[in-house]
């Protein structure tokens, strides 16, 4: 049985800016991910963190190396292959909710539920179950400007985990709340986490927060290492 849900290897990019010699952003990643494992990615910016979780979810491809999703090999997948991967595999979590203003908090949980085939009822089962985890259920018929920072963040978890995905990527999920909030989301965020056995890769500039996790990962100059 393979426990490693996400699966880096020998990951290289590079950007060439203009009329400069390429930028190496990423030199020789390798990371692995165990089911139900939560890892920290820490870095400064402009480090390519962003680079790296793009990569992980098949958003971007890499100029060198292999990336495997529940034990197989997806880098040089075609497109469609690719957005069934991320579409059924894989949950993103960014900075901002970005959440659709015109649904609910209920809706936007059951929408990518309905894209992927899944029954109506079964879909407002599972946002039901989602918000619950989060402590928001009573919010569910709330749009989001009608939701406060924090309950729109924990909205945007349970959209990214809707659909039963095996890696959570986030990048920077709570830099754009104040910090009791921030920890209020991020302790919602873990129980999710915990709660579905997904891997989650997290990329933040919080220590605090990154201690809190399983293990932490440092991103320099296109190296990653243990923190």
């Amino acid at each position: 049985m393979n426990d490693v849900s996400l699966r880096l290897t020998g990951i290289t990019k590079s950007y060439n800016a203009g009329t400069a010699a390429a930028v190496d952003v990423l030199r020789g990643v390798d990371v692995s991910l165990t089911k139900g494992e939560v890892v920290a990615l820490v870095a400064p910016s402009g480090a390519g963190k962003s680079t790296l979780l793009h990569i992980a979810g098949l958003l971007d491809t890499p100029d060198a190396g292999t990336v495997e999703i529940g034990g197989t090999d997806v880098t040089g997948a075609p497109d469609r292959r690719r957005t069934l991967v991320r579409r059924d595999e894989v949950g993103f979590v960014y900075q901002f909710h970005h959440l659709l203003p015109e649904f609910s908090a209920q809706e936007n949980i059951v929408l990518p539920q309905l894209a992927a085939g899944v029954a109506r009822r079964d879909a407002d089962a599972r946002a039901k179950e989602l918000l619950g985890i989060v402590g928001i259920a009573a919010r569910a018929d709330h749009r989001p400007a009608a939701l406060s920072g924090g309950e729109q963040q924990r909205v945007a978890f349970c959209r990214a985990l809707a659909n039963r995905p095996s890696v959570l990527l986030a990048d920077e999920p709570t830099g754009n709340l104040d910090p009791a909030t921030s920890d209020t989301v991020f302790d919602a965020l873990m129980t999710l986490v915990r709660e579905t056995g997904l891997s989650a890769l997290i990329a933040t500039h919080n220590m605090e927060l990154a201690a809190k996790m399983d293990r932490q990962l440092r991103l320099d100059q296109g190296v990653l290492s243990p923190a």
